[in-house]
């Protein structure tokens, strides 16, 4: 048995892993979680710390490929050379495990650093380009955002922005 990563249709990765260890399927979908806030109420919500994949123990052969990958929400494996996926060393599964297990906070935004161009991906300002300026806790970001001539800064949770 070998561990394989495999790449899901966006926000499936927890659907995907539920539908394979229906099929008695050992996974792993390393995740964490973080405060939302909306309108009306704040909730605690899980989020994978890999977007679009997880970690599947199978044994490296067509069947077994070929059932992950007929999973609900399934897309492909990863791999080096084509149609052959790539096994991911256990020893980095267990690294992963012991990192979350740990209790410390992960940072899962790091290629973002100060004064990195952002895009505001949804919400009223979705499409508004700005400067990340520094990160606080519970994963909120602080934006500044140039308006009409004038400097705006923001607070904005990390999934809402992107590269510009």
């Amino acid at each position: 048995m070998q561990w394989f990563a495999l790449y899901v249709k966006s926000r499936h990765e927890f659907i995907t892993n539920n539908e394979l260890r229906k099929k008695q399927v050992v996974t792993f979908l390393p995740s964490f979680k973080l405060w939302r806030q909306w309108k009306d109420r704040r909730k605690l919500i899980d989020f994978p710390l890999f977007p679009g994949y997880l970690f599947v123990h199978i044994h490296p052969h067509s069947e077994a490929y070929l059932n992950v990958l007929k999973t609900r929400g399934a897309v492909t494996f990863v791999s080096l050379e084509q149609k052959y996926p790539a096994p991911v060393s256990p020893d980095e599964i267990d690294t992963l495990k012991i990192l979350l297990d740990s209790g410390k906070e992960v940072d899962v935004y790091p290629h973002l650093k100060e004064g990195t161009k952002i895009r505001i991906k949804r919400g009223p300002l979705k499409g508004a380009e700005g400067i990340f300026l520094n990160k606080e806790q519970d994963m909120k970001f602080l934006v500044n955002i140039n308006l009409l001539g004038r400097s705006v800064g923001l607070k904005i949770y990390a999934d809402e922005i992107e590269d510009a």
